[in-house]
C-alpha cells in the first residue's frame, strides 16, 4: 500500500498529538496526584432528613458566626425546599447581608438539578445521593433569581427562588 507524502505527515502529526495528550494526562494523574474528587459527602436521597444539615429546622439560612452563614436547600420535583416561615409558608427568598461569607449546601431527593444564582458565581450541579457545597462572598447588593439550570422534567420552568443581598 502506497501512502502519499501528505498522508504520512498527517498520520505522524495525529499519532504524535495523541501520544503527547496521553503523556500530559499521565503526568498530571500519576506524578502530580491530580485525581477526580473522591471525598464528596454522600447521603441517602430517600432520607435526607437523617443528615443534620437537612432537617426541617436547619433548612434555609442559618447564621454560623458574624458575617458567616449557611444556606441548606433540598431540591426536589420542581421545588427548592428552604424551610418554612413562622406562619408555616414555604420560604422562597433568602435574605443575606452584603459582604457575608455564605456556604451553600444543597442535595436532591429525586433527579439531577441545578442551583444557579443568576448574576453571581454561585452555580452547582445537584445530584441525588450527594451533598453539593459552594462557598461564596456576596459583595453586591441586589435581588438574584435562583434557577434550576439542569432540565429536571415538565415543571422545570417553575423551579426558582430568590436571593436578596442587602446593606
Amino acid at each position: 500500500m502506497h501512502l502519499h507524502k501528505y498522508e504520512k505527515i498527517w498520520l505522524i502529526f495525529g499519532i504524535a498529538s495523541l501520544v503527547a495528550f496521553l503523556a500530559i494526562l499521565a503526568y498530571g494523574a500519576f506524578w502530580k496526584g491530580t485525581h477526580p474528587q473522591s471525598g464528596a459527602e454522600t447521603i441517602d436521597p430517600e432520607n435526607v432528613e437523617a443528615n443534620e444539615n437537612f432537617q426541617e429546622e436547619r433548612l434555609g439560612l442559618t447564621k454560623i458566626d458574624d458575617g458567616k452563614y449557611a444556606v441548606n436547600v433540598i431540591a426536589s420535583a420542581f421545588n427548592f425546599d428552604m424551610g418554612t416561615d413562622d406562619e408555616g409558608n414555604s420560604v422562597k427568598t433568602i435574605r443575606i447581608p452584603k459582604g457575608s461569607e455564605v456556604l451553600f449546601q444543597i442535595t436532591s431527593t429525586d433527579v439531577v438539578h441545578g442551583f444557579n444564582a443568576a448574576g453571581t458565581n454561585v452555580n452547582m450541579m445537584v445530584e441525588p445521593g450527594h451533598v453539593s457545597r459552594y462557598e461564596a462572598t456576596l459583595d453586591n447588593t441586589g435581588t438574584y433569581t435562583i434557577v434550576c439550570n439542569e432540565y429536571c422534567g415538565i415543571g422545570h420552568h417553575q423551579m426558582y427562588a430568590k436571593l436578596e443581598v442587602y446593606d
